[in-house]
């Protein structure tokens, strides 16, 4: 039923195209229906290679503890965070785990409340995006329409992220939301302490599993990822998706698709973040179906005229392109 349901938002939305052949009648039904299906083991893998990955980081730094190990966890670390909220972002599409309560529950207790985020507030939001992308009423839109901006400005956005200007400005902001003191672009319904229980509980168990090993300290790399690392990898991810799209009325040209090297993925663009295009054309995809996707519409002609950058750093430099 869902995947009829989604198979019919796209033909609604496909239908502003103008001029251009429908990206959906290259999809056939069947397809559209293996690609939204849920394969359970992947979700549990990709969430294993990011707390993997998280903790192996602080391993390497408990190990052999100096400034190039700490730096490389700090990017790592704050790389699997933004995989977290990627995870996040597919439990709010119900498209992390095919039982609806399993899907929140991880959603939540494993993938979001550890990175201070909640995808009750976030799904209605996040939805309002998709069916609003790039109007005035897309919640997002602020992210993305000071795009292009100068280089030296685009620098100094960088050293506020590094720097943790960034973090504890978003410290304050997730508080306010939490305590019901925003009304922001994640407000919730109602505030009190008790919307802290997640990020609380789920930040005291990773303090006590680094407690019990033997490295206490370690849960630094966390916090101070958190407020530096991950803030950067957020931000060219929001700018990558859909800042400087040439036509915000077509579903292929208002939406960024980035190709990425192994790096970039590793450092940048963890569980095909990457592929946004194709998210916003079937937006119950689950993550490790995306590439999939990529191809069957690049080898189709789909994208040939689509919103396609190569590497991040071809869009950071649009992105700074203004004249200072």
């Amino acid at each position: 039923m869902e995947s009829e349901t989604m198979i019919a938002a796209a033909a609604n939305a496909d239908v502003t195209l103008s001029g251009q052949e429908r990206w959906l009648d290259k999809l056939t039904r069947a397809e559209i229906q293996e690609l939204v299906a849920h394969r359970d083991v992947m979700s549990w893998l990709s969430i294993a290679i990011n707390w993997g990955t998280i903790f192996a980081s602080m391993a390497l730094v408990a190990a052999w503890p100096n400034p190039l190990t700490i730096v490389l966890a700090l990017l790592l670390i704050g790389t699997r965070q933004l995989g977290m909220a990627i995870l996040m972002h597919d439990a709010a599409h119900r498209a992390l785990f095919s039982n609806r309560t399993i899907n929140d529950w991880v959603g939540n207790w494993v993938c979001a409340y550890p990175i201070w985020t909640d995808v009750q507030p976030y799904r209605p939001y996040h939805l309002k995006h998709h069916a609003k992308n790039y109007t005035a009423e897309d919640p997002d839109i602020g992210l993305v329409r000071p795009f292009p901006i100068t280089r030296p400005s685009l620098r100094r956005k960088i050293v506020r992220d590094l720097t943790g200007q960034t973090g504890w400005k978003r410290v304050k902001a997730t508080l306010k939301r939490d305590l019901g003191m925003s009304q922001g672009r994640q407000s919730r319904t109602f505030g009190g302490v008790r919307n802290l229980r997640g990020v609380v509980i789920s930040n005291l168990v990773l303090f006590l599993v680094l407690l019990a090993a033997g490295h206490p300290m370690l849960y630094l790399l966390w916090a101070v990822a958190w407020l530096t690392t991950f803030q950067l990898v957020t931000r060219i991810r929001a700018i990558a998706e859909h800042a400087m799209a040439p036509d915000p009325g077509d579903p292929l040209r208002n939406t960024r698709t980035t190709v990425t090297s192994w790096w970039e993925r590793a450092l940048i663009a963890p569980n095909g973040v990457n592929y946004h295009l194709e998210h916003h054309l079937l937006m119950t995809v689950p993550h490790y179906n995306l590439p999939r996707l990529h191809r069957m519409l690049r080898e189709r002609g789909v994208l040939d005229h689509a919103l396609i950058a190569h590497g991040y750093l071809s869009v950071l430099r649009e992105a700074s392109a203004k004249p200072a």
